[in-house]
């Protein structure tokens, strides 16, 4: 039997419970390639941007990056440019880093949105396998009261090997959804731990060119 056979025959012998949990999986899917894909673009758009900014900061051109970062579809450029508008009120380093904190609290949301339900699809899927494998040895068993006691052996046997098929397919998906789970939820952490990197050296960058203005001041 080829190997396309061998899979059409499983999910033949799982019965309905299979559609269901198919269901799941692709919604997983979904999600998962989704998230990645936006995960990635915005790791690489921080990247990119923080590169551009970093030297324009060095250099004070606060005006120049403001605009700039107020275009910027850039989870890093919306938090620098939430700190620039608020250095344009008098203020500490406390006020700044709120400001810059509230740019965290909106954006962070975004990056995590969405990969929760990966972990969730693969605790149902399992329970709806572990559903259909129980519905199906039910039905088994009672067929099997029914039948001639020289095919009960043979009959039970089958029964079982069908109803274990859908704990079988939902562990197959559930193991790969929460390894995705995990990378998904790595990669965002890592995006976060850029953009607090970014912000403190944005204050740091800030509070040093402020000391350095203040002193020449009152040379």
């Amino acid at each position: 039997m080829d190997p396309f056979s061998t899979v059409v025959k499983f999910f033949q012998d799982c019965g309905l419970f299979i559609y269901p949990s198919a269901l799941i999986m692709a919604l997983g899917v979904t999600i998962a390639i989704e998230r990645f894909i936006f995960l990635t673009k915005a790791r690489t758009q921080n990247r990119k941007v923080w590169a551009q900014v970093l030297p324009m900061l060095q250099k004070g051109q606060f005006r120049d990056v403001q605009s700039m970062t107020s275009h910027s579809d850039a989870a890093v450029g919306k938090i620098v440019n939430y700190g620039l508008t608020r250095m344009q009120s008098p203020g500490r380093r406390e006020d700044f880093d709120a400001a810059m904190e509230e740019g965290m609290m909106e954006i962070v949301p975004r990056l995590e949105k969405r990969t929760h339900y990966i972990a969730t699809f693969a605790n149902v899927i399992t329970l709806v396998g572990l559903l259909g494998t129980i519905i199906g040895l039910i039905k088994g068993f009672t067929a099997v009261a029914q039948v001639n006691p020289a095919e009960k052996a043979e009959m039970l046997s089958a029964s079982i090997s069908i109803a274990m098929n859908n704990t079988a397919f939902a562990l197959m998906v559930a193991i790969p959804f929460l390894l995705i789970h995990s990378f998904l939820q790595a990669k965002t952490s890592e995006i976060v731990d850029g953009l607090e990197a970014a912000k403190i050296s944005f204050l740091n960058l800030v509070q040093r060119m402020r000391s350095e203005h203040a002193g020449a001041a009152a040379r």
